[in-house]
Formats: structure tokens, sequence, C-alpha cells
């Protein structure tokens, strides 16, 4: 038996080495068509010709003995290793008409995300942040921003730093002014108003930017941004997509004064959740390995949800959480909810419950 499964097994390798090959000559070959969007400045992404690639994965799940499922996910693993092949492949041509960016708050792990993805578009960035105190002088690090001489030299201005910060550094950035653009990527910008509106007076161009994930996000998978509009929302878009040109950006206008609202049910009211399933879970005096022996499917998922938030910065969703003028509606929409679902329990009132369900169930948006 050992004997036959190492024969098997060698197959198995040869096989891999020959996918492998055959996987480096699908590469070479979205390179090459790589080049050629990238000299006739076509689009990378193009949705029918990924939806078709998806659609003979599926149609061949039978033919392989497997499920739609899966070979669906291999070949959109596929996919997305061609766009960033191709995206690679026009980052020299770029760098040549790339900006010069300043990236305020660095160090930090968002800070350092955006100077790679920026980098990563053909761009040049300069980072300052006030961890960097005690490194040696450099050209494209800086701890203070009094050290950068020429803040015009720029074409933008990033800020990525602290919630509770911001507001000082946007005044800062007033104080200074600058010629250059200046986007702010706070999760919460209702406390930013009057230092926008002061630095705007000073004669920046200023756009309010969210993007919606972490700093552990693969920039070659869709990356949603929000664009809390100020101004001329045709104007700053063209801005916008001007320094970000990336083949899985999709950016989201709203209202400027509509963001913090949304947020608070898209960020806060999440963020909710997790930190309320670990703390009832706290409070059960079950040994956490008894309940992840036997943990259910359902069990399963929230713990990897609830993990995702309480593993994050304590600071900044505390943050997130009191710097939002909204939070009052999500948590008492928390706390009815409880009431609704307690009730209907303790009543034993079956249809109130159902009901319940399904209109839940109609609140909740296709992703």
């Amino acid at each position: 038996m050992s004997e036959q499964l190492s024969r098997l097994r060698e197959q198995i390798e040869d096989l891999d080495r020959a996918l492998l090959g055959l996987l480096e000559r699908r590469f070479d070959l979205a390179a090459q068509v790589g080049r050629i969007k990238a000299a006739q400045n076509q689009p990378i992404v193009v949705r029918e010709v990924e939806a078709n690639v998806l659609q003979r994965a599926r149609e061949a799940a039978d033919l392989c003995g497997t499920s739609p499922e899966v070979l669906e996910a291999i070949f959109a693993a596929i996919i997305r290793a061609s766009v960033e092949r191709q995206h690679r492949i026009g980052v020299e041509e770029r760098a040549r008409g790339g900006a010069r960016i300043l990236v305020l708050g660095a160090a930090g792990a968002m800070g350092g995300w955006l100077r790679q993805f920026l980098g990563s578009l053909g761009h040049t960035t300069v980072g300052v942040d006030p961890s960097w105190v005690s490194l040696p002088a450099s050209p494209d690090t800086f701890a203070q921003l009094d050290q950068v001489s020429d803040l015009d030299k720029f074409d933008a201005t990033f800020v990525s730093t602290p919630l509770e910060t911001t507001p000082e550094v946007l005044l800062d950035l007033a104080r200074r002014g600058t010629g250059g653009l200046v986007i702010e990527i706070s999760s919460i910008k209702s406390h930013l108003v009057e230092a926008l509106g002061l630095l705007g007076e000073s004669g920046c161009r200023i756009i309010a930017l969210h993007p919606m994930f972490g700093p552990s996000k693969n920039p070659y998978e869709p990356l949603t941004m929000v664009h809390a509009v100020r101004g001329d929302e045709e104007i700053e878009r063209e801005a916008l997509l001007g320094l970000l040109a990336h083949p899985y950006l999709d950016l989201v206008s709203v209202p400027f004064d509509q963001h913090d609202r949304l947020m608070g049910w898209l960020l806060g009211l999440a963020h909710l959740g997790g930190m309320l399933f670990g703390g009832a879970l706290g409070r059960a005096g079950i040994d956490p390995a008894a309940l992840g022996r036997v943990a259910s499917t359902t069990f399963s998922r929230q713990v990897d949800t609830a993990k995702s938030v309480l593993d994050e910065s304590p600071e900044l969703y505390y943050a997130i959480q009191r710097l939002n003028p909204f939070r009052g509606e999500v948590y008492a929409a928390l706390t009815g909810t409880l009431g609704e679902i307690t009730s209907a329990i303790e009543r034993g009132d079956r249809e109130q419950f159902a009901e319940f369900m399904a209109r839940a169930a109609s609140a909740l948006p296709e992703v």
C-alpha cells in the first residue's frame, strides 16, 4: 500500500510541476496583454472576460469531479494573479508621469499601506511620522511636518493620522499652506468640519476619502473607497481617479454630511456586534476551548468576525464609536431589537418572532 501511495504522490508532484509550468506560461501571456493595454491606455480589468473564464471553470466541475465553487475559486485566484501581473507591467511607464506625494502618519499601519499602494501606482512618496524622531536624516522620511521644507513641491498630501489628532494636523497644514491637494482618510469626519473649513480658507484643495478596509488588505482584491463629497463631485472624483488609478478601485461618492451616519451602521454596528459577542461569551463562564471543540458553523463564523474586531486597536475602535455623532441611533436600535426578540421569546409568540426574522432578513444588503 505504501509503495502504491508513493507512486501516486510522485505522479501528483509531476502534475504539480506541469501545472506550475502552465501557470507561468499563462502569466507571461497576461504580461504581454498588460503591455498592450498599458501602451493603448486600456483598462486592465474587463468584467465580461473574467465572467466568461469563471463560467468555463464552473462548467468543467463535473469533468474534474469537484464542485463548481472550488473550480471558480481556483480560477478567481488565477485571474487576480493575472491582473496583478498586468498591473505591475505598467508601473514603470506610469512612474514617468507619477506624482510626488507626502504621506502624514506614514509609520502607521494604514500610512504604510498607502505608501506601498501609491508606489505601486508609479508615484513617489515622502513620509512624515513622529515615531521616526530617532531615525537618521533621510530625504524621504521626516519626524515633523516642519522639517519638510517646501510643501508646494508635492502634488498631493495624504493625511493618515489618528482620528483624535487629525484636526490638529489639518490646522497645521492650514498654517503652513500647500498649493497641492490634501486628501484626508479619516473613518469619522464630523469632528473635522471646522479644521477642513479653515484648511480650505487657507487656499488648499481638499478631498475627504475613506478606504473601507484595513492595512492588511490585498491590493489585488476589490478596493472600495468612500468619497465624502465636499465640493464639486465631478472635479473631486477626477482628481482621485487620476491619482488612484487601479484595476480594482471602486470609488463610491456620498454627500459629506451623510458619511458618518453611514459609518455608524457600516462600522459602528459591525464593531459592536463583535464586541457584544465576545463580551457575552466572557460572562458565560465556559472554557473557550470547550466551546471551540464543538463549535457549529455559525458559531465559528461569528468567532472569526469577532476576532477581526477584538484584535484591532482599542484606541481606534473607541474613537470610531465616540466621535460618531450618530452612535445614539445605532445603540437605540440595538437595544430595541434585543427587547423585541426577548419579548417574542418570553411570551411564546411564534408569529412575532417569524415576522422579526423576515423583516431583519429583508434589511440585509447583497454583498
